[in-house]
């Protein structure tokens, strides 16, 4: 890339971030409203029920880290298969349990799953356009802080299903090893209240991630990934069609 076009990038990039911060106090307005209704009758149930709760991994799944699923987060999978990890990408952003893992260790969890935009060639670059991507789920894609703190205040978990995922190409990615990944996912929530009562409800969100599956993409250290296996780039605040 040019250093023009860099710059011209960069300062969409943090035009996007200044749009995610409004936008993540538009969703605040919505979930206050929503939050205001008339909550679900409880059905009582066992400690945990199919509709939200994660599958059990298929033990041939490779996955980075192995506790990722005891913590109530959606294993990272060591995969070469751009759709197969865009949509654990896509549930990782969304599944978690408040009482098995804080907010700041799920987030520093999906941290691990990014890695360098290789458009950019300077390390320096590349630096900040990762942290501008990780600024960037943290304000406007995954659930606010507030929202988090009132899911953990009745024992609350997430977990996330991703539908079928269609691929588009990256802008000026000269390797073609990058895709922008879309997917319908459903969102199961479900709270417990002091008699240990648990309610659900479901949300579906239309979401977007930027994924590398190519030699320039930097795996996890001291894990099984190897360069050439998929990472983030990025998520997008809003879904992007291909």
């Amino acid at each position: 890339m040019t250093s023009r076009n860099l710059a011209a990038r960069r300062a969409q990039r943090w035009a996007i971030v200044g749009g995610a911060i409004l936008l993540t106090g538009i969703l605040a307005i919505i979930i206050v409203a929503i939050s205001n209704q008339p909550s679900p009758a409880p059905t009582e149930t066992a400690k945990s029920s199919p509709s939200s709760t994660p599958a059990p991994a298929d033990p041939t799944d490779a996955v980075v880290d192995a506790g990722a699923e005891e913590a109530g987060w959606r294993g990272e999978p060591i995969t070469t298969d751009a759709e197969l990890y865009a949509a654990a990408a896509l549930e990782a952003a969304a599944t978690f349990d408040t009482t098995r893992a804080s907010r700041d260790e799920w987030l520093a969890y999906l941290d691990s799953w990014f890695t360098p935009d290789t458009r950019y060639k300077s390390a320096a670059d590349q630096q900040a356009e990762i942290e501008a991507a990780q600024l960037e789920l943290r304000q406007g894609v995954v659930l606010p802080e507030q929202e988090w703190d009132s899911l953990a205040a009745e024992n609350g978990r997430v977990v996330a299903n991703a539908g079928r995922v269609v691929t588009g190409l990256v802008t000026d990615d000269v390797s073609g090893d990058m895709a922008i990944a879309t997917a319908d996912v459903v969102l199961a929530f479900t709270r417990r209240d002091g008699d240990g009562r648990e309610s659900s409800f479901e949300e579906s969100v239309r979401v977007s991630v930027q994924v590398l599956c190519g030699a320039g993409s930097v795996p996890t250290p001291d894990s099984a990934q190897q360069a050439g296996d998929c990472k983030v780039v990025r998520y997008f605040t809003e879904p992007v069609e291909p």
